[in-house]
Order: structure tokens, then sequence, then C-alpha cells
């Protein structure tokens, strides 16, 4: 490039909003759009211009960034000491560089090589033995508040069992992920759904630890490995391996895959060697981190605006491999999203033999324009998902066909259709069998028709011997049909078949919830039933009617009646009154307005109702809930096992009640009863 200053101004902008772009996508959206590799190149070429050209480098340039802003939503979290990014290598040599570079500055030196987790940094404060305050990684100087999310992992310890007084306050830091196969159950059920998929199981851990439901969360079964003490020295520990050994005692999850390595050649021996075998773990690692072991050689590197001197990050290279597309067919998922798949000739990849890679939806198969007959290069999107990432057009002899997305569904033959401003091809027709096993247990969950005992191994059971055709037929069975399923008989039918009779009962929100229309979840169902009584007004309501509830708005307005619409959706629902299923709602005349105006914040659980149920009891005597603790809240009541709600309760002074104190409160004797 010439010293132009005006082309070097173009080409620095040029490259910053690249990078921003690809920033927000990743960080904010959760949907990288190019590889790690792309972006490290990007940045490496940014860098290196601003390092030339020192006049020209911005003070918001992405170079001096670590990532992305915080999320809205949660609380700001600031970080101290910052939580800094790692420079990426990518070859032996540039390993040897690295080293080189240290031995410049510092003599008697060893490494500490740990592997590196497809995961999301985070931190995690403990005071008084207890995790107070977890946040994300941000933008290494503040990150997001995810304490009651970080609380849903399992193996990390809520609270440390140590008697050494040093440890009563410190931070620890780490990296939150998924196994592969919770990943894969994660990206099935999205799916189905309809939903895209995460693209590697580290964009599917910052996806989940930014829900703000923590019950959703602990669904996702996160994982976490701890590899930093914060000032570790101030603890008495000297080396970084000193520090994980310390660490693993005190009870935290440390993966124990690290090894301590004398010199840089001994460092490349050990990355070699798990380039060759990290695809038998049971959990994604996209690299190796190598770290100066000694800290006070640490302290004598240092750091630069960005990175430390004393580490850095030794990235694999993504497994691929050529094959030919021997087909493209489309699977339906149980919402009826139609998905197009590669049928390919057998090939081995990153330890698994692979025959079939996902298209994702038709305009992914069109940008990539993948044709029957192409060869083409796969990829292990985050080391598990096969993905087509390029047709070898060059290889093409003419005889490749086209593919296009089929206009009804390849299960029932119904009518298949794709909304503007959609990715995603849908089969609309509720019989269509493809869909009804997830259908089924919709319909049956607690927050919908509540029935006790419908679980997925009998319903699969169901489906598959065509018992059914739709989630109305279930009231339909008979004795003599479910005795004869496996490991049930005669007391087990007969049970099942009282919840099933006792579910028709139930409240019109459950069974607005439980038909199973898009973006129609529990809350919305509850609106839909505070503004009419009977489920025919709200199959006759009009779009532009229901639009304006509070909290619904037009896109699920629109969902609600082209559902209403469906010929298939008018049978099941008449079959439902036929079997006597509940359509109105429920009088509440008998019930005294005995909380009205207070408000109410739970924590912890409870043994006689679940926090939905209980939440739903405080409504219906005219009270409010609210998810956060404040001055204004009325009442903390406090379950088993309750969370940092209960901690600032306590600090604002206000009002706490057990579970016992609650139902004395509601007039209601200890043990479960239900409102009438």
């Amino acid at each position: 490039m010439s010293d132009n200053p005006e082309k070097i101004k173009s080409k620095l902008e040029k490259l910053r909003k690249e990078i921003n772009f690809h920033n927000l996508h990743y960080y904010k959206d959760n949907k990288p759009e190019i590889s790690d590799f792309d972006f490290d190149i990007l940045m490496k070429e940014l860098i290196t211009l601003e390092e030339k050209y020192p006049v020209y480098k911005t003070p918001d340039s992405p170079s001096v960034r670590v990532g992305g802003e915080p999320v809205k939503g949660f609380e700001t979290i600031k970080h101290e000491p910052p939580m800094l990014s790692l420079d990426n290598t990518y070859s032996p040599n540039e390993l040897r560089e690295f080293d080189a570079r240290v031995a410049k500055i510092t003599t008697e030196y060893s490494y500490v090589v740990e592997l590196k987790i497809d995961g999301l940094a985070v931190a995690a404060r403990y005071e008084n033995f207890l995790l107070s305050v977890g946040a994300t990684r941000g933008d290494g100087e503040k990150g997001d508040a995810i304490t009651e999310n970080l609380k849903t992992i399992h193996n990390l310890p809520l609270r440390v069992e140590t008697t050494e007084t040093k440890f009563k306050k410190f931070e620890v830091r780490g990296e939150v992920y998924l196994s592969n196969k919770q990943f894969e159950i994660i990206n099935t059920e999205r799916e189905e759904l309809g939903e895209p998929f995460f693209v590697n199981p580290r964009n599917a851990a910052a996806g989940s630890l930014r829900l703000l439901d923590p019950k959703l969360v602990s669904k996702r079964k996160l994982n976490m490995f701890v590899y930093l003490l914060v000032a570790p020295e101030k603890y008495g520990l000297k080396t970084q391996f000193e520090t994980l050994t310390k660490l693993k005692a005190m009870g935290f999850p440390v993966n124990d895959k690290f090894q301590k390595c004398g010199s840089i050649e001994e460092v490349i021996k050990f990355c070699n060697a798990w380039e060759e075998k990290r695809h038998k773990l049971e959990y994604a690692v996209d690299g190796m981190v190598i770290k100066v072991n000694e800290f006070a050689k640490q302290d004598i590197l240092g750091f630069t605006a960005k990175s430390p001197r004393w580490a850095i990050a030794y990235k694999f290279k993504a497994a691929q491999a050529k094959t030919k597309v021997l087909d493209i067919t489309v699977q339906v998922g149980r919402t009826g999203a139609l998905t197009p798949v590669a049928e390919l000739a057998p090939v081995f990849l990153a330890g698994t033999t692979v025959r079939r890679a996902t298209l994702h939806n038709e305009d992914d198969l069109n940008r990539k324009g993948v044709r029957i007959g192409d060869s083409v290069l796969v990829e292990k999107a985050g080391e598990i998902i096969p993905e087509v990432v390029k047709v070898l057009e060059e290889e093409r002899t003419g005889k490749e066909k086209k593919f296009k997305m089929p206009t009804e569904c390849p299960v029932c033959k119904g009518l298949v259709v794709r909304k503007s401003g959609e990715a995603i091809s849908r089969c609309e027709n509720l019989k269509c069998s493809a869909q009804l096993e997830g259908r089924l247990l919709h319909f049956s969950s607690r927050d919908a028709m509540n029935i006790e005992g419908l679980g997925k191994a009998l319903v699969k059971q169901i489906v598959e011997l065509k018992m059914i055709k739709d989630y109305a037929d279930l009231y339909t069975l008979t004795i003599f049909d479910v005795a004869n399923l496996d490991r049930m008989g005669n007391k087990s039918a007969d049970n099942l078949l009282k919840e099933i009779a006792i579910s028709k009962d139930r409240d019109l929100q459950n069974l607005v919830y439980a038909l199973g229309i898009r973006n129609v979840g529990s809350r919305t169902a509850e609106l839909l039933c505070e503004n009419y009584a009977t489920l025919d007004e709200i199959i006759n309501a009009k779009k532009e009617e229901i639009s304006k509830i509070h909290e619904i708005g037009p896109v699920a307005a629109e969902y609600i009646t082209e559902f209403f619409k469906n010929k298939q959706t008018k049978e099941v629902i008449e079959k439902l009154a036929v079997a006597g299923v509940n359509t109105k709602r429920k009088q509440q005349t008998q019930i005294k307005n005995i909380l009205k105006g207070a408000s109410f914040v739970f924590t912890g659980e409870m043994e006689n109702y679940s926090r939905p149920e209980a939440k739903n009891i405080v409504k219906t005597l005219g009270g409010k809930v609210s998810e956060s603790v404040s001055k204004v809240t009325d009442y903390v009541v406090v379950g088993s096992a309750p969370g940092s709600k209960y901690e600032k309760a306590k600090k604002l002074g206000l009002k706490i009640l057990n579970e016992n104190e609650f139902l004395a409160l509601i007039g209601k004797d200890k043990g479960k009863s239900k409102l009438v």
C-alpha cells in the first residue's frame, strides 16, 4: 500500500467497520458469520497497519478492545483486573517466535500448557466462602452480571469447603462450555422449533448464559472449567501449575489435562499430540493455551494494551474433508420446520464417519450453491456438526442437478409455507406425523395440560403404533389401548387415563398454551385469556385487535390468527370440544381480593407449590409478582436454597416470609390445596 494518507485512513476505517460488524454478530447476536481464523486475519491486518501508521489509530478502534458490549437486561460488572484476551498463533514456528520474545525479557522460566476450551470466559467472585457474583467477560473492562445463571452450573461450587481464612474472599475465572452431547441435544431442539442452529459450543454457551430466566439456563446443562485465580500471589502461590493444583483441591472444576513443559519444543510436542486426539474428548477444544508458569516472570513480562506477553493461544486447524453430494433430502422437525440435508458419500472426519451434513435452510443452500452431484468440502462446525462449507465448482461436470425446496411436506403432503422475512419453510398441518411426538409432549407439559405420566418413552410408543393422529385423540384412548404398551399394565393405564380426564378441566390459558401456537408462550396465553373469556372469542378475534394487547404485538397476533384459520386446527379444536375439554375462562368470584396491590418476589424452591403456581395464586388474589427485589417490594417469599434475592431483601429490611407464613397469609393450611 502506498503512503497516501487518504488510502490508509480509508483502509483502516473499512477494517474497523468490518471487525465491528463481526464483533456485533459474534458477541451480541451469537451469530458469527466468519470463522475464527478469518476474523483473526482481519484483526492482525488492522493491528499491523495501526502499528505502522500510529497517527491514524483511533481510541475506539477494535484493536484495543477484547470483545463485545454487555447485553441490555443485565447489571454491568467492572472487572478488576481486566479480563484480557490472548494473541493467537497457528503454527509451531509462531510458537517459537513467542518463546524468543519471552527469552529476550527474562530467563529460567517454564511453561504450563492447557486445553483451550471452546466456551465463554466468565468471572466468579467468592465472599465469605460463598459464590457472590458471576459475570461474563464482556468487553474485558466490564461484563454482564450473570450470578443466578452461573449458579445453575452444577460443577461450580456455591460454597468453597476450606478452612483457610485467606480464601474467605477471592475471584476465579474460567470457561463455561457445553458437552458435545448436550450441544447436539440443544441444536436438535432448536431445529425442531424452527430456530437457527448454534454454530459451535462457545456460541451456544454464550447464548445460554445470556438467557434472562435461570431456569432455562439450568435446562441447558452447562459446565465450567476454572483456569485462573486473580492475584494468586496474595494466597501464597508462586506458579500457574501450583495454582491449578490448589484450585482443584478446593473443589473447583479444573481440566486435568494440563502439563508443565521445560522448553518450547516440549510445548509444541504436547500441542501436536492433542491436535490428533482432541476429537476423543466429550467437549470441544479449539486449541491450546501456553502460559509462562512462574508468576514472578509473568510480572516481568507484563502486558500489551490488549493481551498478556506471558501467554498465547495455539489454534488448531478446523478439520475438513472432501466428499460428494449423493442427494439432497428434506427433514421435517417436530414444529414443521423443513431442513435440507446433504446426503454424502461416506467420509472420515474428526474422529467419525460422516454421511449427512446440514444445509440449514433454503437461503443457506442457495447461498452456497450446493447441487446434487457436487464435490464439496465438509467441516464439523465446532468440531461436532457436519456442515458443507464450500462447493468445488472447478470439479463440476455439468451433470449436477439443482435442488428446489418442496411446496408440500414430504411426510404428510400438507402445504408448506414460508412467511415473508423468515428463513424457515414449514409444514403447518397439525396432523403431520413428523410433528406429532413433539406436539404431544408440549400439550401434556406442566404449563400446558399437565398430564402426569405422559413422558417421552410413552409418547414415542403411541406415535410409532399410530394410536392417535393428533393431541385431541388423547381423549379417545381406552384402557385396552394403553394397558398393552410396554411397561404399563392395567393399574398404570388406569392412572394415566385418570390424568388425561383430569386435564379436561384445566383453565383456558393452559389449553391455549397447549395448542402449540408459534410465539405463544405461557405468558402470551395468560394475556389472551385476560382479554377473552372463551376459546371461541380468541378464534374470532381480529389480528389488529389482538396486536393491541400490551406485550403481544403484531407478530404474535399474526401467528395466532393464522393458526386458527387452518383447516386442521379447526378439526382438532372441534374434537377437543366434543371430548369435553374446557374452553372457557374459569370464574373466580369466590376468591377474595385479599392481596390487592401487594407486591411479591419469590426465591428458592417451594414444597407445596411450584413457583409458577404460587405466582398465579398471588395474581388471583389481587397481588402483583416481580422478578426483582426493590424498596417497593412488600413480601419476599423464601423457599429452600434461596438466591441473591434473599440477601438483598435482608439488606433492604423487607418483610420475608417462609413457605408456611405464605400459606397462612393466603389462608391455606400446610400442604398443597387448590383455589376454587
